[in-house]
């Protein structure tokens, strides 16, 4: 058999609409693409990274997460570019990918973290039909809540989101919901372009209280949050359509309407 790309008997890599359950809105994968969008993004967005990483409506972080999950770029060149552009906003992007390796070297030390609690709370998760309905909505973006169901339907179509809808999102499950991290982990991992066992696990393990950091009564109000990252309801009416027509930060509290 010729070993050669495009030359094998199942005729060649099979296209994106050949394959089934992936996202619709996945961006185009490849180096080329990769460098393109990194150089793209040190001209025009590192510099208000620091201010505005957590901004949903503005979509303001670097997106090369996946690029650095596939292996098109490379962390260690990631910080030397990011120090060359220089700034407060480079300096935040080099922490948070610190914190990358650093999971890293956790789950090498630790790796029955990929299943198990690093730090347990003895949690009695919900369990029962009524905990199946609550996870089926979180996954499918319909809680009610607008600003997780709106990032929950972004996870959905793009395979991505940004941290602070990852944090929203979690903390909803095991602290509103109180699901155990791990189905919410292994949902995540279904959908996540970027999925990494490593920063995946333990960054759940952070909301849910049970990793590395020792504050299990960490909760994130997801009104609160909203209000402070999509101010003006610009997000949440992208995602949740039904809600497009409540003016402002109305959109994040629709059970208050008449």
């Amino acid at each position: 058999m010729d070993p050669r790309p495009g030359r094998r008997g199942h005729g060649g890599t099979p296209s994106r609409a050949r394959v089934s359950g992936t996202s619709p809105g996945l961006a185009a994968g490849g180096e080329k693409t990769s460098r393109e969008q990194l150089t793209a993004w040190l001209r025009h967005g590192v510099a208000d990274y620091e201010d505005r990483h957590d901004d949903l409506p503005g979509d303001a972080t670097s997106r090369l997460s996946p690029r650095l999950h596939f292996g098109t770029l490379s962390p260690v060149e990631l910080v030397h570019r990011a120090r060359g552009a220089g700034g407060p906003g480079a300096d935040a992007f080099v922490r948070h990918l610190a914190w990358r390796d650093f999971h890293h070297q956790v789950l090498a030390a630790r790796p029955a973290a990929a299943a198990h609690d690093y730090r347990t709370r003895h949690d009695r998760w919900r369990s029962g039909r009524a905990a199946a309905r609550d996870i089926e909505a979180w996954r499918e973006g319909r809680t009610g809540c607008p600003v997780i169901d709106a990032v929950m339907r972004q996870l959905s179509h793009e395979g991505w989101m940004n941290n602070r809808g990852r944090l929203l999102t979690a903390s909803f499950l095991t602290k509103t919901l109180y699901v155990d991290w791990r189905v919410g982990a292994h949902h995540f991992l279904d959908l996540l372009v970027d999925g990494d066992i490593a920063n995946n696990q333990l960054n759940w393990q952070w909301m849910a209280g049970t990793g590395t950091d020792a504050r299990p009564n960490r909760v994130l109000n997801p009104v609160t949050q909203a209000k402070r990252y999509d101010p003006d309801g610009a997000y949440v009416r992208r995602w949740v359509p039904e809600l497009a027509g409540l003016a402002g930060s109305a959109v994040h509290e629709p059970w208050k309407q008449p």
